[in-house]
């Protein structure tokens, strides 16, 4: 049986049923079963009594009064009543009632109550007397035996069946809905949600779906956006090569031979970038955690980078607050700032600073990176993080980028569980990337800003 469904009604049954067999075996057991001590002494003692009535009435009024005494017992005590000699006879009439009273009595057990083949009332028999006169009765029953009592109680296994098939229901119901899910999903409708309100494992699980779903589906887009947007970026480059072939074979190879170098070096460089983000992309748990002075990273990006402002016509200045360690992969968080400051300095005007300042507070470090340029809109802040993300009169395009630097530095910060986020510092544009720290505290702040001065170009 493959069906849980199935599985859980068939389990259902079988329990209802054992617990049905459970119930009846009990019930005949205890209706079948040696009375209790207390019980059976009680007998004894009615039985007694009546004997003893019993024989007085025979010794006094002889079979009549036996019969009067009968009758009147009969009266209290609903059933037949007999008076038996030694050899079991009834003293009334000499039938032999031995076999009733053998099978009320059982040997050395006393009175006992065993239910008779055709479920008759139980017979019942007193102790002898000092001449072997014996008192039986077969009284009637105020309810019915076991037999005919049992069907009253078919109500408990049917509520137990039908409490189980709800729980059935209520357990199968969710799962065939998270398999429709499932299979609605796989055949590309990556909008399928369940949306459970359950507070049990079924609940968990169907929100755990929703949950990967809503990440398979976001992942799914980025690519296809990112393909998109990869085919953009290649397609104008591959025509201005067009171009430049069209141009070497109308005779101006020199002019050609530049603008093919030109836009070689540009599918360079955006096949470097996708790389790089890639490389950000890639699984967290498999990198290797150093410790990272920030400081000291910062330093040397500030000295990389110097060059680079020198030819802008702008200088980068650092001022690092404190001596701040983060843990993380050195090269991923050098990329990252790297990218924000040249970023920085791409759009820096001439004969400005692009300020690099390092604070750690709260178990924090913050790298703000800012320039003086024109800034972005308000509404794209959160845009420029994007892959080839551009807003229009960009001058990325002139200058060499191709819109990956902040989305591989968002993408790396992620991965150290930091922050990256910008703001128009009017003039410019101020980033800042907040980075959890290893749990040392802040050095003393070193001695006054680094400052690289302009350099004519």
């Amino acid at each position: 049986m493959r069906s849980i469904y199935g599985k859980i009604l068939a389990w259902a049954a079988v329990t209802s049923a054992l617990a049905s067999a459970g119930f009846a075996a009990t019930f005949w057991y205890v209706s079948a079963s040696h009375a209790r001590a207390e019980e059976r002494r009680f007998l004894v003692g009615i039985l007694t009594l009546q004997r003893d009535e019993a024989v007085r009435a025979w010794r006094d009024g002889g079979p009549d009064g036996l019969r009067a005494s009968l009758r009147e017992m009969a009266a209290s005590f609903p059933g037949e009543h007999f008076l038996l000699d030694r050899e079991g006879r009834d003293l009334l009439d000499g039938a032999d009632r031995s076999g009733l009273a053998a099978r009320a009595e059982g040997p050395g057990r006393g009175p006992r109550r065993p239910l008779p083949p055709g479920g008759g009332p139980p017979p019942l028999v007193s102790p002898p007397t000092a001449d072997g006169v014996r008192f039986l009765a077969l009284p009637r029953m105020h309810g019915a035996p076991w037999a005919q009592t049992l069907p009253y109680f078919l109500w408990i296994p049917l509520m137990v069946l039908g409490l189980l098939y709800a729980l059935a229901v209520h357990l199968v119901r969710p799962l065939r809905r998270l398999q429709r899910a499932v299979d609605a999903f796989g055949r590309g409708g990556l909008e399928t949600r369940i949306g459970s309100t359950r507070r049990d494992e079924i609940g968990e699980l169907s929100r755990a779906f929703d949950v990967m779903a809503g990440r398979i589906a976001s992942l799914m887009a980025a690519e296809r956006r990112l393909i998109q947007d990869v085919s953009h970026e290649l397609r104008s480059p591959l025509t201005r090569l067009g171009l430049a072939v069209r141009l070497a074979r109308n005779g101006d190879r020199e002019a050609a031979m530049g603008r093919i170098k030109r836009e070689v070096d540009r599918l360079s460089a955006l096949v470097d970038e996708l790389l790089r983000l890639n490389s950000a992309e890639e699984d967290p748990l498999a990198r290797h955690r150093d410790e990272v002075a920030l400081d000291a990273l910062l330093a040397e990006l500030v000295d990389a980078c110097a060059v680079e402002a020198e030819a802008k016509g702008c200088r980068l200045e650092l001022r690092a607050g404190a001596t701040a360690v983060a843990a993380g992969d050195r090269e991923l968080l050098r990329r990252a700032v790297e990218n924000v400051l040249r970023n920085a300095v791409r759009h820096a005007p001439e004969g400005t600073t692009v300020d690099v300042s390092l604070r750690a507070e709260a178990g924090v470090a913050t790298v703000e990176v800012r320039d003086r340029g024109e800034g972005v809109p308000d509404a794209a802040l959160g845009d420029i993080f994007r892959p080839f993300f551009r807003i229009e009169d960009d001058r990325s395009r002139a200058s060499g980028g191709v819109g990956l630097g902040l989305a591989i530095a968002r993408r790396a910060v992620a991965l150290h569980g930091g922050s990256i986020a910008a703001a128009n510092a009017r003039p410019g544009l101020s980033v800042a990337i907040r980075l959890p720290l290893d749990g040392r505290d802040a050095g003393p702040d070193p001695p006054g800003p680094r400052t690289y001065p302009e350099v004519d170009v």
